[in-house]
């Protein structure tokens, strides 16, 4: 239990510190690791419901800030 705190404690002070694209990487890695477990280890075994509430999460997570141009439409659109 001592070493899990002191752990806990050495990772807080280091996301402290870390640039916000660094700090972005690290949340979707922890994202990816919760969806692992709550999900299974393999996702050739999931059912309909599962990837449609795997979907959802992922499609309303906050955190995205997605922007698009006019010239990514055009580059879309044109291939």
């Amino acid at each position: 239990m001592m070493a899990t705190n002191l752990l806990r404690q050495q990772l807080q002070r280091q996301i402290e510190h870390l640039p916000d694209d660094v700090l972005q990487e690290v949340a979707d890695f922890m994202a990816f690791v919760l969806a692992r477990r709550r999900y299974g280890v393999t996702i050739d075994d999931w059912d309909d419901e599962t990837w449609q509430r795997m979907a959802l999460e992922q499609f309303f997570r906050e955190e995205d800030e997605v922007e698009y141009s006019l010239e990514d439409a055009v580059e879309v659109y044109v291939r």
